[in-house]
């Protein structure tokens, strides 16, 4: 009998790709992921520098590609995601 050759998950949500991002920005950063505010700015509230979001980006790109095959934010549309907020957004679209 041939083994499966991928399991059924539960779609993604918002709720999840905000705690995605909360997690994966906590480890970046070395912050509580409570800490961290959907209305927050990644360089102002945050100090989060464009190496952070590159880490960031290819941590939600590892996650998420798992269950969507070929998930890629895209390069130019980075300077367009400033805060948390966008950057949720922009994943929940882009799965959509």
């Amino acid at each position: 009998m041939p083994a499966e050759t991928h399991v059924e998950q539960a779609p993604v949500d918002r709720a999840y790709v905000l705690a995605l991002v909360r997690d994966r920005l906590s480890d970046i950063l070395e912050i509580e992921p409570g800490s961290i505010n959907e209305g927050d700015s990644f360089a102002d509230d945050l100090d989060a520098d464009s190496l952070a979001l590159i880490e960031l980006v290819e941590a939600l790109e590892e996650d998420l590609g798992e269950r969507q095959v070929g998930f890629r934010i895209e390069d130019e549309d980075l300077e367009d995601l400033k805060t948390i907020r966008d950057a949720v957004d922009y994943v929940v679209a882009k799965l959509g």
